[in-house]
């Protein structure tokens, strides 16, 4: 078994087109077509194998869609442990406006899982051996899963005395944090939900986050801030990473990469230090593409000699 394990309980396969204006009424002829494997944790998985690592991504799924995803995924590399849903698994569309260069971001509902069926995620984890060394829980819970399910993940690798890595937001990620985790990777919007309060500047986005810190459940908040560049908070010390001049053309997978590049690097022995760097580099690499591709690893290389980080 790898040392890193992801699960995502919502995947998706991601659909992106480009048309020349938006128009309604109109048929709107797309220019290409690209079909992606989507969802949180599978972007994750997908990111380490593109580094370099070796991930196993654990998801959901069902339908001809399901199959699908699961073929995407074998094309790319990635091992995955799946699970049987009676629901179809969910697609996601991105259509890109040529004629103004925005991206508009349809993300529909995904299957509603039972019980048994989430509560076969949990077994599935449990039950691997050896055990991962870190395990990266990313995405929106579907319809059926309880809140409390990413804390119930992660009291089954505290016991295995794996580290856990979380990316999600509302009640999901307020019930995690309020029973311990390692590491969370919020953006601007689930750190106000997470701290009941909206920051105007870095500073102050930062100050929340050492907040969350100093309450002693979480060791590390590595908060992703748009335009604002990136922070890296622990108990220790204060990163700040300004950010990368550069012409986004999407904003899909940005927050996976640089998930996927932090965990990469520190699973393969870096300090939070370094893999934060790596992490601002693969986050900005995200944006270069159109569509729903994620980071390229000779971007992550070029963009990584353009990191500058503070320590505050």
């Amino acid at each position: 078994m790898t040392r890193i394990v992801t699960i995502t309980l919502n995947p998706a396969v991601d659909l992106s087109t480009s048309v020349d204006i938006i128009q309604p009424v109109a048929k709107l002829r797309g220019k290409s077509q690209r079909r992606d494997p989507g969802g949180g944790g599978v972007n994750v998985a997908r990111v380490i194998k593109r580094l370099g690592g070796e991930a196993c991504a654990i998801y959901p799924v069902g339908g001809a869609i399901g199959t699908l995803l699961r073929r995407l995924l074998d094309q790319e590399g990635v091992a995955s442990r799946t699970f049987t849903i009676a629901g179809e698994t969910r697609e996601n569309f991105f259509v890109g406006e040529i004629a103004s260069g925005k991206q508009y971001r349809f993300i529909l509902p995904g299957a509603r899982l039972s019980e048994t069926e989430w509560q076969e995620c949990l077994k599935l984890v449990s039950e691997i051996e050896p055990f991962p060394r870190f395990l990266v829980a990313s995405g929106s819970l579907p319809d059926g899963v309880p809140d409390d399910f990413y804390a119930r993940l992660i009291r089954i690798a505290r016991q295995r005395g794996a580290r856990v890595f979380l990316d999600t937001s509302g009640p999901a990620l307020a019930a995690a944090v309020a029973d311990g985790v390692d590491l969370i990777k919020p953006n601007l919007r689930e750190m106000q939900e997470l701290a009941g309060s909206e920051a105007s500047n870095a500073g102050e986005w930062e100050a929340a986050a050492r907040a969350i810190v100093a309450q002693g459940k979480v060791a590390a908040v590595a908060l992703t801030m748009g335009h604002l560049g990136a922070a890296l908070v622990t108990r220790d010390e204060v990163l700040r990473a300004a950010p990368i001049p550069i012409t986004p053309r999407s904003a899909v997978g940005a927050g996976d990469s640089f998930l996927g590049a932090l965990t990469w690097r520190v699973a393969d022995g870096a300090s939070l230090a370094d893999a934060f760097h790596t992490a601002v580099a693969a986050g900005a690499a995200a944006l270069l593409h159109p569509g729903t591709e994620l980071c390229r690893p000779d971007d992550v290389r070029r963009l990584a000699d353009q990191v500058t980080i503070e320590r505050l």
